[in-house]
C-alpha cells in the first residue's frame, strides 16, 4: 500500500536541491503578482472525485515482521523449505531481490523440481527466478494472483515501507535490504516500455499547504481498535538515494493545485493488474504449472513430489506456520473510475492519490505509519471510502484557480 513516510522522505531528502530550485526561480524569472492568479506551466488534468465514480473498495493486510522478512531455510516433512515472507508494505518492491536470495538457497542442492507456495508478488517472482535457474516449477496456491492480497496493493516502489523496526532488525539486514532493493529496481527495467505499461515512471506532486475537507470520523469509536504507541520503523532510503530522481520545488503557480509549495518527483509504479498478468504469462510460457491447493499444516508439504519448497504465503504465514511475529497492518483503497488523461500522483494533508491504468487509488494516512497496525479487519469500511472521496473533491474544488492566498 502507499507508504506516505517513504514518499515524503523522497520529496524532502533533496533539501539542498530544493533550496537551489527556489533560488533559480529568482534568476531572470519574475515572480507572479499576489493579486493575479499565475498561469500553470505544467498542464495536469483534474481528477473527478465524486461518490458516483467510486467503483470499488479493497482492503489489504500487510505482513509486517519487526525483524524484517523471514528468508531462511528449514527442514520440514522431509523437504528443504526456504521461507520468503513478511515483507510489510514492500512485497512488490523487493520481490525480485528477495526472490533472488531465496532461489539461491533453494538451488544449493541443485534440485530438478521446486514447489512454490503462494501466487502473490513473492510467489510469482520466486517461481520465475527458479525457472531461470533451471528448475521445473509448480506453484501451489489457494488463490490466483488476482485474488491474493498482493493484488490489492497500491503499486508504488516503496522498498522500506514497514520492512522492519530499527532496533529489532538483524545487524546485517540493512546491507541485505540494499542488495534486494537494488536487484529489484534494476530487474524492473526489463518491464518498462512493454505493451500495457506493466511498469512505468510517473510524476508525483507533494503539496505542503493544500486544503482538506472536514470529514466525519473514519471508524466509529466503538469499532476502531486501539492504536499502539508509535514504533521506530526502519528507514533505509538513504542507501539507495541514487536510484530515483530527487524532488524539486516548483515555482509558485506552476501547477493548477491550490498550494504555495509543490514539490515534484518521479517514481516507479506497477500497474498491478497488467503486471501480474505479464508475470503469470511468463511463468506459464516457460513451462510452469499451477495447482489450486490450500495448506493447513506444514506437515501437509510431505505430500508434494518436489524435494524443495519456496514458502511465500504472505500474511497467510501467521496461520499456516503459527508465526505470530507476523503482524497485520491494515490498509484500505477507495477506487475511482480510471481517467486516461490523469497519469500522476498527488499527496496532501493525510491523503494519497495515485492514478493507475485500472483506476485511481485513494488512500488515507491519518495516524502515519501506525495506521492499521495490528488491525486484522479485512472488510471494507464505506465511511472511510466516502471520507477519502470528500477530501480529494475538496482539493480539486480549487484546482486551476491559482495559488492559495498568503
Amino acid at each position: 500500500m502507499i507508504d506516505r513516510r517513504g514518499l515524503l522522505r523522497g520529496a524532502g531528502a533533496a533539501g539542498g536541491l530544493l533550496g537551489l530550485a527556489g533560488c533559480a526561480t529568482g534568476q531572470g524569472v519574475m515572480a507572479p503578482s499576489a493579486s493575479v492568479a499565475p498561469r500553470p506551466t505544467i498542464p495536469l488534468a483534474p481528477i473527478r472525485a465524486s461518490e458516483d465514480r467510486l467503483f470499488d473498495v479493497t482492503v489489504c493486510l500487510r505482513p509486517f515482521r519487526a525483524a524484517g522478512p523471514r528468508i531462511e531455510t528449514e527442514q520440514v516433512a522431509g523437504k528443504l523449505v526456504v521461507h520468503n515472507y513478511g515483507h510489510g508494505g514492500s512485497g512488490w518492491s523487493l520481490s525480485w531481490g528477495s526472490g533472488t536470495v531465496a532461489v539461491q538457497m533453494a538451488m544449493a542442492a541443485s534440485p530438478a523440481e521446486i514447489a512454490v507456495i503462494g501466487c502473490g508478488a513473492l510467489g510469482l517472482t520466486a517461481a520465475i527466478l527458479a525457472q531461470r535457474a533451471g528448475a521445473r516449477v509448480t506453484i501451489y496456491a489457494r488463490d490466483l494472483i488476482s485474488d491474493t492480497r498482493s493484488a490489492r496493493a497500491t503499486g508504488s516502489f516503496t522498498p522500506d515501507s514497514r520492512i522492519a523496526l530499527t532496533d529489532k532488525a538483524a545487524p546485517g539486514f540493512p546491507a541485505l535490504w540494499e542488495k534486494m532493493a537494488r536487484v529489484s529496481f534494476h530487474t524492473y527495467r526489463n518491464y518498462l516500455g512493454l505493451p500495457g505499461a506493466p511498469v512505468e515512471f510517473t510524476d508525483r506532486y507533494f503539496l505542503s499547504d493544500a486544503p482538506s475537507a472536514a470529514a466525519p470520523a473514519i471508524v466509529p469509536p466503538a469499532v476502531q481498535p486501539p492504536r499502539p504507541a508509535a514504533l521506530d520503523f526502519a528507514d533505509y532510503s538513504d542507501q539507495i538515494r541514487d536510484l530515483t530522481p530527487h524532488a524539486t520545488l516548483l515555482p509558485p503557480g506552476a501547477t493548477p493545485f491550490p498550494s504555495h509549495e509543490v514539490r515534484r518527483s518521479s517514481q516507479l509504479m506497477f500497474n498491478i493488474a497488467d503486471y501480474a498478468h505479464t508475470l503469470m504469462t511468463d511463468f506459464l510460457v516457460a513451462g510452469g504449472k499451477l495447482e489450486r491447493r490450500e495448506f493447513h499444516e506444514p506437515a501437509e508439504l510431505a505430500a508434494l513430489p518436489q524435494p524443495v519448497v519456496i514458502n511465500c504465503p504472505g500474511y497467510g504465514a501467521r496461520a499456516l506456520w503459527k508465526d505470530e511475529s507476523v503482524v497485520p497492518v491494515r490498509g484500505q483503497i477507495a477506487w475511482l473510475m480510471p481517467q486516461p488523461e490523469v497519469n500522476y500522483g498527488v499527496y496532501f494533508g493525510e491523503m494519497g492519490v495515485l492514478a493507475r491504468r485500472d483506476g485511481i487509488v485513494l488512500q488515507m494516512f491519518d495516524g502515519g505509519d501506525m495506521r492499521g497496525y495490528g488491525d486484522d479487519r479485512e472488510v471494507a469500511d464505506p465511511d472511510e471510502a466516502k471520507t477519502s472521496v470528500a477530501r480529494v473533491a475538496a482539493l480539486y474544488a480549487g484546482f486551476g484557480k491559482g495559488a492559495a492566498p498568503s
